[in-house]
């Protein structure tokens, strides 16, 4: 055996390396179904017991037990009214004092994006306790993240009620919901979650730039689908050449036109944001006018001048530019949001939506719960009628 020096680094395995590394070891191979057991053999040789994920559902409404060997079952919670709905908002760990233990709610982040809750009861709980829990957290969310791609377990679980094959598309063609990084944080949110068809949003972080595309094809169900799903992918595709911002719509403009009737179109924003000076572009072809939201309040739309929707072959559109104060926020959303007339009355509008965001902006809360909020809120003021998609993103610079 050989032996280091007395100024080697000490190599041997602690405790807590060994309990996440035995986690990590096993996750490379390990089928998406099996990850109940391996947790519960985790946590249980850190004397925990009664493992629980919880996801949260499509609707954001609900967290929902994963339903695999190994970790406990239950009844779905309701986001609003629960403990574990309070450690999913607020992103932070939740300890709850019960007759035989303490139970730790931990939130399943990565990247940013929040994909349910991890709950595990112990009989007491200290500092190193809580270190560790947060670790195994972060490993089981990325490991639900990454093993999410090849099962349908994860989706069958979020799925609370029958989906349409349009939906189905469109959740396929998602980025995550929300990434939060130290320059930058993204969030948005689809209705209705299980009928959405037409409208959809893209994003990516290339290096020190951060791209966003909202899209809204005309029609419902799978001819808006189908439409969308090609529009984003030739978004995709001249993004990830680096064309110039204008000419992207130009890549988008001939994929929709050459697969569909002359009559079919579908209005889109295309932005840049620059994230070392907060220097936003955009182009807009007969999309709504996003709006900029500094200190809590709505102070006003980027107006910009438009080109027509993608489809109908219009002019290469002009690019606009703001610089944004570290903390601006821009909301985009699709018309469907403020055009909704289904019960008969007046359109919901867009000073209804700029009074909802300045009253949930007052909080100042995470872009996350902002979002999700404010999709619920305006649906509730609406009288629950979607007779269109309605779709937010919100994203803010933090300077």
């Amino acid at each position: 055996m050989t032996v280091g020096s007395p100024g080697d680094p000490d190599r041997s395995e602690s405790f807590g390396e060994g309990l996440l590394g035995g986690l990590l070891d096993r996750a490379h191979e390990l089928p998406p179904h099996l990850v109940g057991p391996v947790l519960a053999d985790t946590v249980a040789r850190l004397g925990g017991r009664d493992p629980q994920i919880l996801l949260q559902d499509y609707g954001q409404q609900r967290l929902v037990p994963l339903p695999v060997e190994g970790l406990a079952g239950g009844e779905p919670q309701v986001i609003d009214d629960s403990d574990a709905g309070r450690c999913l908002l607020t992103s932070r760990p939740v300890e709850l004092v019960l007759a035989d233990g303490v139970r730790v709610l931990l939130p399943l982040v990565s990247g940013g994006d929040q994909a349910g809750v991890l709950a595990v009861t112990l009989d007491s709980v200290d500092d190193a306790d809580r270190r560790l829990l947060r670790r195994i957290a972060g490993l089981i969310a990325d490991m639900t993240q990454t093993k999410n791609g090849y099962t349908d377990l994860f989706f069958r679980t979020r799925r609370s009620e029958a989906m349409s094959v349009a939906a189905e598309i469109q959740w396929s063609l998602l980025p995550p919901l929300s990434m939060v990084t130290p320059r930058v944080t993204v969030a948005g949110v689809l209705e209705p979650a299980y009928d959405v068809a037409g409208d959809s949003f893209d994003y990516a972080l290339n290096g020190d730039t951060f791209h966003l595309a909202m899209i809204d094809a005309m029609g419902h169900g799978l001819d808006a689908a189908t439409m969308a799903t090609v529009a984003i992918g030739a978004y995709r595709h001249a993004r990830r050449i680096s064309v110039e911002l204008s000419e992207i719509y130009l890549f988008m403009d001939r994929a929709v036109a050459e697969q569909f009737a002359p009559d079919h179109f579908v209005t889109a924003q295309m932005m840049r944001l620059d994230t070392p000076t907060g220097r936003l572009q955009w182009v807009n072809a007969g999309h709504p006018a996003p709006m900029l939201i500094r200190r809590h309040r709505v102070v006003g739309r980027l107006d910009s001048p438009t080109t027509l929707p993608v489809g109908f072959g219009g002019a290469q559109p002009q690019v606009s530019e703001v610089m944004l104060d570290a903390g601006d926020r821009v909301l985009c959303f699709t018309d469907g949001l403020v055009e909704e007339h289904e019960s008969g009355q007046e359109e919901f509008g867009e000073e209804q939506l700029i009074d909802w965001v300045d009253r949930l902006e007052r909080a100042d809360r995470e872009v996350r719960a902002v979002v999700r909020d404010l999709s619920q809120t305006l649906k509730r003021a609406r009288g629950n009628a979607t007779s269109d998609d309605a779709t937010l993103v919100l994203v803010e610079w933090r300077g």
